[in-house]
Order: structure tokens, then C-alpha cells, then sequence
């Protein structure tokens, strides 16, 4: 099962007032995306020192590579390389981002998707805040009230249907 990291954003003016939904859940685990498009990735996660740190590392590798005579086999095989650990670290260079950013770590969920793990984190995290004064939880009364039965008088017009449709039964 996939292990979510819970990050709340930072507090403003330090008011009490938790945004609950600007927390942000991170998937630990491979990032397929940041594999094959690792710099796009980067750019819609809005990574931008990681961003400046793959680019500079390729550009490092190229010359590094280029100087070596080395093929386009052993090229290739590097970048793949590189891409795959980007692949591995997307959640951990994501984490580091929103600690550098001053969002703090709530809590860790596990759960088979991020809703799954939104719900378990929710569930905890309101067990876990004070009841504010002067709320109380609804109180089971068990059975509804009970309804008031009014009469009506008789007459034709609650017997008979007005129309073109007779009574059920009756002789046309």
C-alpha cells in the first residue's frame, strides 16, 4: 500500500486557522511522470530549485560525456539513469520543496489511493481538534415525532375523481 506525507501551509500572522483544503498529500513511491517528462514535471510542480539543480546536472554530464568520447549507447544509458532516479526521489525532492517553503508535516497515512488516505487523515484529524464552546453534536431521540392526523369531512369530491378517468371498478 502507498504511504501519503500530510502537509499542512504555513500559518499566516500565526492565526489558529487551518485551511483544510490547502493541506497537500505526497505519494511515496515511483512518479512515472517525473520519469518520462522530469523536466515538464518539475515545471508543473512548480520545483524550481530541483528544476535548476537536473538542469545543471545534465548540462555537468554532457561535457562530462562529450570530453570522455564516450557513445551514444553509454550517453543514452547515464539519462536513463538520471531520469529514473528523478522517477524515485519526485516525492522526496516534492517534500523538500514544501519544507523549504515553511509547510509543516502533519501526519504520515497509509491507503491504496489519495482519497482513501484523505478520508483516514480527515477521520483522525477531527477526532483530534477541540470542540469549539457552545457546539453541541445532535442528540438521537430515536423515533420521529409523531404526525398529527386531521380528519377531512367527507364529501363527493374525496370519493370521486373529477375528470375524464372514473373510480377503479366502477361501470363506465
Amino acid at each position: 500500500m502507498p504511504v501519503y506525507t500530510v502537509h499542512a501551509p504555513p500559518t499566516v500572522n500565526r492565526q489558529p486557522d487551518i485551511a483544510p483544503d490547502r493541506f497537500v498529500f505526497v505519494r511515496d513511491g515511483f512518479y512515472v511522470w517525473a520519469f518520462v517528462l522530469g523536466p515538464l514535471w518539475l515545471l508543473y510542480r512548480r520545483l524550481w530549485l530541483a528544476l535548476l539543480g537536473y538542469i545543471a546536472l545534465v548540462i555537468a554530464l554532457t561535457v562530462v560525456l562529450g570530453a570522455a568520447h564516450s557513445g551514444a549507447g553509454a550517453r543514452f544509458a547515464v539519462l536513463l539513469l538520471l531520469a529514473t532516479l528523478l522517477g524515485l526521489e519526485a516525492a522526496s525532492l516534492r517534500r523538500w520543496t514544501l519544507a523549504r517553503r515553511k509547510w509543516r508535516q502533519l501526519d504520515v497515512v497509509i491507503a491504496d489511493d489519495t482519497e482513501a488516505a484523505e478520508r483516514r487523515f480527515f477521520d483522525r484529524w477531527t477526532r483530534a481538534q477541540p470542540v469549539t464552546a457552545g457546539y453541541q453534536p445532535p442528540v438521537d431521540r430515536g423515533e420521529p415525532p409523531p404526525v398529527r392526523r386531521i380528519p377531512m369531512p367527507s364529501s363527493s369530491l374525496n370519493t370521486d375523481i373529477v375528470g375524464s378517468f372514473p373510480r377503479p371498478g366502477s361501470s363506465r
